[in-house]
């Protein structure tokens, strides 16, 4: 691999961070995040008010599918170019319109009486916002150069974040007698902010040859992604890179409240200081990826990930009866949880950045799809047994054990990224 060029200079640093791009990336990232919540938590929180069986409402977990298999279709996204706006902008508008048009109509059913209508369009509104982010996430990738992908991915996950908050805060105009037909369509109004944005930025560009027909879009992205030296390698990486990370955080809420801590200091502390960790970390995290690069970032933020996950035990170490804890236990959660937060957004920025630059321009829609696909697969099962290795090694030594996890995802990095590769040179498994 080749070695780096010189790291930009901080003027080039500060260009990239206030160029318009960035701004594009906050308002499509924000575009990405908002509809992601409407079925997740607004659908639940409306068929409440309506007293809907809880049983029913939890089977609407399922219509959260589309989000899962989004790889199946997204060949069709990378091989058929729309006759308007170019090949990602003219599949971001039309799931636009399709969210616009379907979060509108949903609102106009009645839980008591349509359930199952209601469940046909949440299906709908998933499919429409999983093909957004199919096409936003290939827009991102050749829209942004190697330097500006670390910042602009960091500004998207922000904004991503951003608009969950807003989705589901709509949803508290209920509890001041707004009719719910009316935060729908509020909801849909919000929508316009992506719509806007679709029709004033520039079709990337790509030189690369495109796909002519469905046969290359669908087979090709596979056989060109394995046909490289460390395919599986990378593969391995995108499995195990964050699977410690996973592991912890899914126990976050049995431990803290174990260790004494009450719900409204769990909100306030893991919720409010972690989520400014959070924020903090990818956005860090991409000004350090402009600097350092992408491979020197994630070693770095991977032995960060690691080491404050291994700060989580001091919580069980203190004695709960000692002065310490009582006077100062909370801040000293608050400093765990926001090392613990910030960390993980660091990790974050640069672990989605690694897998977008393995994405050829060519298939970017596909490739990136599956990876994300992909990375959910080892947090999903790592999770689900982390209740049991809480219970049997005890908080101390799963907590370790969480720090320990992520050492072969690192070591992993000294064959697929060593430490002076150039951005370049990581593109692409090169």
């Amino acid at each position: 691999m080749k070695h780096p060029s010189n790291s930009p200079s901080l003027s080039q640093t500060i260009r990239v961070i206030l160029s318009w791009k960035m701004l594009v990336m906050f308002f499509f990232g924000f575009s990405s995040g908002f509809p992601y919540y409407i079925i997740k938590d607004v659908l639940k929180f409306w068929m409440m008010d309506a007293n809907v069986d809880i049983a029913k409402i939890g089977l609407f977990a399922l219509v959260g599918m589309p989000y899962t298999l989004k790889f199946v279709w997204s060949p069709v996204m990378d091989g058929f170019i729309p006759p308007f706006l170019g090949r990602r902008r003219g599949w971001i508008l039309m799931a636009q319109i399709g969210l616009m048009i379907t979060i509108a109509l949903l609102g106009q059913f009645d839980p008591e009486q349509s359930l199952l209508w209601i469940a046909v369009f949440a299906l709908c509104l998933n499919f429409f916002g999983a093909s957004q982010d199919i096409a936003l996430d290939a827009f991102r990738r050749e829209y942004l150069t190697s330097n500006e992908l670390g910042f602009g991915t960091g500004v998207w996950m922000n904004a991503w974040r951003l608009g969950t908050f807003v989705s589901v805060g709509l949803s508290v105009l209920a509890d001041f007698n707004f009719t719910w037909q009316t935060i729908f369509l509020m909801l849909t109004a919000v929508m316009g902010v992506g719509v806007i944005t679709t029709l004033l930025v520039p079709e990337p560009v790509v030189e690369e040859r495109l796909p002519v027909n469905m046969k290359e879009a669908i087979i090709e992205p596979f056989v060109e992604f394995f046909q490289r030296n460390s395919a599986i390698l990378i593969l391995l990486f995108i499995l195990l890179y964050k699977i410690g990370d996973n592991m912890a955080s899914a126990m976050t809420i049995p431990y803290i409240v174990q260790m004494g801590f009450t719900k409204a200091q769990y909100f306030v502390i893991v919720k409010g200081v972690g989520m400014l960790g959070l924020f903090g970390g990818v956005l860090v995290g991409g000004f350090i990826m402009i600097r350092l690069g992408i491979a020197k970032s994630l070693y770095v933020f991977g032995i960060l990930q690691a080491i404050s996950t291994a700060f989580f035990p001091v919580l069980n170490i203190i004695d709960h009866g000692s002065y310490f804890w009582r006077e100062h236990s909370q801040a000293l959660l608050g400093g765990i949880v926001a090392f613990e937060f910030f960390a993980t957004g660091l990790g974050q920025a640069a672990y989605a950045t690694y897998m977008a630059i393995q994405t050829n321009k060519r298939f970017t829609a596909t490739q990136y799809a599956l990876l994300t696909s992909l990375m959910g697969v080892p947090g999903v099962f790592a999770a689900a047994l982390t209740g049991y290795m809480s219970k049997y090694l005890g908080w101390n030594s799963f907590y370790y054990l969480c720090a320990l996890v992520a050492i072969p995802g690192i070591l992993l990095l000294f064959k697929i990224a060593p430490w002076n590769a150039s951005n370049e040179a990581l593109e692409q498994g090169r």
